[in-house]
Formats: C-alpha cells, sequence, structure tokens
C-alpha cells in the first residue's frame, strides 16, 4: 500500500512539474549531504530502485559543501543540497549556491513553517533540543524552561556542548529572539555559573556524564536518547533508559526545534530528477522510515513517529523563521566568547 501510494504521488507530482514519465526510469541526481545517517542511505538505495534515477552522494560539512558549490559555479555537479540546521540552510540561500523551487512545491506534505518562506528550502524532518536529566536525581516537576537552568539551585549540575557546537549556537539564536539580547546573554552567563564541568563532547556524551554522576541535567538533542536507547551498545541503552526526557518552556515560549531540509542547487543540471528525490523524502513512506531509522520527527502530518517519540508525548514549540537562526549565529557566538562559554 505504502509503495502504491508513493508511486501515485509520484505521478501527481509528475504532472504538475511537467516531468515525462519515461524520464523517472533513467538517469542520475547528485547530493551533496551533510546528513550522514544510514537511514538516509538506505531511503537513497529504495529511491534507486523504485525510479531508476541513480543517487550520487558526495558527504561533507555543511559549510565545505556551500564553499565547494559556491567555488564551482556553473560548472558543479550538484543538484541537491541537504544539511542539518535552519540557520544553515539560510547561510545557502544567502551564498547563492540555491535556486527557488515552483510555488506550492511540497505545500500539502510539508507545513508553511517548515519551508523556506520564498521557496529556496523545504525541510525533511525535525528534532528538538530538550533537557534530559537523571531519573535518580531530578524529578521532572523541578524542571521548566531553559532560563530556569540558570538558577542557583542548578549550579555545579548542568552539562553542555562546548560553543562551537552549532546545535547551541543555533539554540542561543533563538534564545535572542524569543528573550532578547541581554536576556540571552545572561542565560549564556548563568549556564556558564552552573556547569559541572568544561563543555566537552557530544550529546551522547552529556548523557553518560550523567550515568557517571559527573552532573544531573544535560541539553540535547532528542533523537540521540533515540538512538543510545536502540543501540547495540548495552551501556548506551542503560544511560538512555535511566535518564529521562523533558520539554522546556512549555507554558512560554515554548521548545527549542531545528530543522533537516533540502534545497535545489543553482546550477544543478539534473532539475526534474532532484524534484523527484525531494518528493521521495517528504513522502509518507520516506519520513517514516526517517523516523524509524534515526528517531526525528517527521515534517509530513500524515507520517506516524516513531513510538518513543509518542511515547514522549506532544509539546509547544517555538514559532519562529527558522532563517533567524542563521542571522543570529554571529551575535550568539559573540555572547559564548564574552560569558566564557568555551
Amino acid at each position: 500500500m505504502k509503495q502504491r501510494a508513493w508511486l501515485a504521488c509520484l505521478a501527481v507530482l509528475a504532472g504538475f512539474f511537467g516531468i515525462l514519465p519515461a524520464q523517472a526510469a533513467e538517469g542520475v541526481v547528485n547530493l551533496y549531504s551533510a546528513r550522514h545517517y544510514e537511514s538516509d542511505r538506505a531511503l537513497y538505495e529504495q529511491f534507486t530502485k523504485e525510479t531508476g534515477i541513480r543517487v550520487n552522494v558526495v558527504s561533507g560539512k555543511a559549510p565545505e559543501l556551500i564553499e565547494r558549490i559556491r567555488r564551482e559555479g556553473e560548472n558543479t555537479q550538484a543538484d541537491v543540497f541537504i544539511t542539518v540546521d535552519g540557520g544553515v540552510l539560510h547561510t545557502a540561500r544567502k551564498a547563492g549556491i540555491l535556486q527557488p523551487m515552483p510555488s506550492g512545491a511540497f505545500a500539502t506534505e510539508v507545513p508553511g513553517n517548515l519551508r523556506d518562506r520564498d521557496n529556496y528550502w523545504v525541510g525533511l524532518t525535525t528534532r528538538a533540543r530538550v533537557i534530559v536529566y537523571s531519573k535518580d536525581r531530578v524529578r521532572p516537576e523541578e524542571l521548566s524552561t531553559y532560563e530556569a537552568l540558570t538558577d542557583a539551585r542548578w549550579k555545579g549540575r548542568v552539562l553542555v556542548r562546548s560553543s562551537a557546537d552549532l546545535y547551541d549556537q543555533s539554540l542561543l539564536a533563538s534564545l535572542i529572539v524569543v528573550d532578547g539580547y541581554e536576556k540571552a546573554e545572561k542565560w549564556a552567563a548563568g549556564i556558564v555559573a552552573n556547569m559541572a564541568r568544561q563543555p566537552r563532547g557530544n550529546d551522547r556524551a552529556q548523557a553518560k556524564a550523567i550515568a557517571a554522576g559527573e552532573g544531573d541535567v544535560a541539553i540535547m538533542n532528542t533523537y540521540y536518547i533515540g538512538q543510545m536507547m536502540h543501540s547495540k551498545d548495552p551501556e548506551e541503552v542503560r544511560v538512555a533508559k535511566n535518564t529521562g526526557v523533558f520539554f522546556p518552556n512549555r507554558k512560554t515560549s515554548g521548545t527549542h526545534i531545528n530543522i533537516s531540509g533540502a534545497g535545489l542547487t543553482k546550477f544543478g543540471k539534473n532539475r526534474d530528477n532532484a524534484m523527484k528525490l525531494i518528493a521521495y523524502l517528504v513522502s509518507v513512506p520516506a519520513q517514516e522510515a526517517l523516523s524509524n531509522g534515526n528517531y526525528e520527527y517527521p515534517v509530513n502530518p500524515k507520517a506516524k513517529k516513531h513510538r518513543l517519540l509518542e511515547e514522549w508525548g506532544a509539546f509547544k514549540t517555538q514559532q519562529i523563521d527558522f532563517s533567524l537562526l542563521g542571522e543570529n549565529n554571529p551575535h550568539a557566538i559573540r555572547i559564548f566568547n564574552k560569558v566564557g562559554w568555551k
């Protein structure tokens, strides 16, 4: 049923974009991606099986890929650019490496707040940046907001990543939008004052530090907990089961979410195939595969979430334009440097 639904969706899109049916069974699409997940690779292989279009993937860090596409100009082989973080998608647009998609493209699959307002990119998944806590030492009713983590009760108990981490840069950029620059700076300084240790490691390392008793709460992306909960490493499973997930700011501005997204490159040579690939990635079967494979939230409201995400329940989300994460990124970095968030 899911495959037939996808093929029907492809047929509709083919008519909408003027794609000849014969073209769906031949050719290639060149993807430059800053996402590095097995679930993504499996989807590209499935896309090739269903359409005959081969997906050539060039992987790398987003800034390097953006610069490469920009430098290659009209000679680039890239047809699609995929990355995590709304701020980076904004940076890609500002760098002039993307072209707008047709007006209304994917409007039925992806809500407007998860698409660029001028159609330069479309969301693929979202993830929430939450407070993860020790089930042994913290009661969930003690938690409320990101801002409350600066209270004296959390002194020596907060675990975070380095200020070089894009996820925390975007979190702070969002707080600049929500609370204003001065309050955002005060928040960052308060977190520094309450740190359990100097920032180090990725999100998994923060959860492991909670389990080791180095701190009691950490700021993490939800999908890391999902990955650890279903890890082949028994220690990671143990750590995940002993930590709770709390969605902050439920009664105020909402929990910070970030996005993975895709855009057409400005000088891509395989535009029709690129549109087919993006259409596939936002289809219900692919969205459910991404959620089940990487514990991210689907952007397509018709897709079912992984059962773990369902168990965590619904939550209020920040309602800000993702482009503001990019515009405020330099300000966030300036604040981190000023307050000593290393």
